[in-house]
């Protein structure tokens, strides 16, 4: 991460040294795109709350993966609970497979967490082991084997393009600006890492489930069949969370046209920090 570059994010480094500031919120991003994504939400907060936003693997600022062990989401996570703990804990932000690793860190070190917000988060898993997802996952497969067999033959382009169009739909890939194509070209390696990731791990809804942290469900009125079916899913094995559909919205209108999305993210965290600073109670999640 360079600070001179993102003003608005903060390093570990500047985490640590202020652990008495505002609120921290850690903003987890999707996969080919970088924390660069957050500039608009970022700008948003502050200066009332702390903006932390990390690079996973292979995206943005930070080298690709080279552990001896295949990647975890556990691993991802870990970028973004060692700026939680830095700072004393905070909210965490996460969209699509940056939703994943959300609900990856909030299970696995809750005592961080103190609520989240997840913009369909791609939890490949739970379709696995759900019954009535079966032509979904087969779908998702099949794509992940044609990205793959792309790579192995240096299609690395055709390869960008199919997984833009994937979840944006027909034509989106041309709609891009030149600068963004090259950058998620350049990242598809990773993103195969992370699909892999996904599949291996089971998702965390037991351990979520026996939390009661304020948590925030989201996914788009037009998004995909596969992120729908998610957003079901989790409907059933959360009922503790709020879940709310955002009119008009698809997959990728975090990124693409992110304003109903900022806006639904800035009311949570407004709600949060009203529900900190008045008598002891449960913090509702709207």
């Amino acid at each position: 991460m360079k600070p001179a570059a993102l003003p608005f994010l903060l390093d570990r480094r500047r985490a640590a040294a202020a652990p008495d500031g505002p609120p921290a919120v850690l903003l987890l991003h999707a996969s080919a795109s970088s924390a660069r994504q957050w500039q608009g939400l970022a700008q948003a907060l502050q200066p009332h709350w702390r903006v932390l936003a990390p690079d996973f693997h292979g995206h943005g600022e930070r080298d690709a993966w080279r552990g001896d062990a295949p990647m975890s989401l556990a691993d991802e996570a870990a970028l973004g609970a060692a700026l939680l703990a830095e700072a004393g804990g905070g909210f965490v932000v996460g969209h699509s497979y940056g939703g994943a690793v959300a609900l990856t860190l909030a299970s696995r070190w809750p005592s961080l967490v103190h609520g989240l917000v997840a913009y369909e988060p791609v939890l490949l898993r739970l379709l696995m082991d759900d019954a009535g997802s079966r032509d979904i996952v087969r779908d998702a497969a099949a794509i992940a084997q044609g990205l793959r067999a792309l790579l192995d033959h240096d299609q690395d382009e055709r390869a960008a393009r199919l997984f833009v169009e994937y979840w944006s739909g027909p034509g989106a890939w041309e709609l891009m600006p030149l600068g963004r194509r090259a950058a998620v070209v350049m990242r598809m390696p990773s993103v195969l890492r992370q699909y892999d990731a996904l599949v291996r791990e089971p998702a965390p809804l037991p351990q979520l489930s026996r939390l009661r942290l304020p948590a925030l469900l989201l996914s788009g009125e037009r998004t995909v069949r596969l992120t729908r079916r998610v957003a079901a899913l989790l409907r059933e094995g959360l009922p503790q969370a709020h879940h709310e559909v955002l009119p008009g919205l698809d997959h990728m209108s975090p990124v693409t046209r992110p304003e109903a999305f900022e806006r639904r993210v800035l009311r949570f965290l407004a709600r949060q920090a009203a529900a900190a600073a008045a008598p002891p109670r449960v913090a509702a999640a709207g």
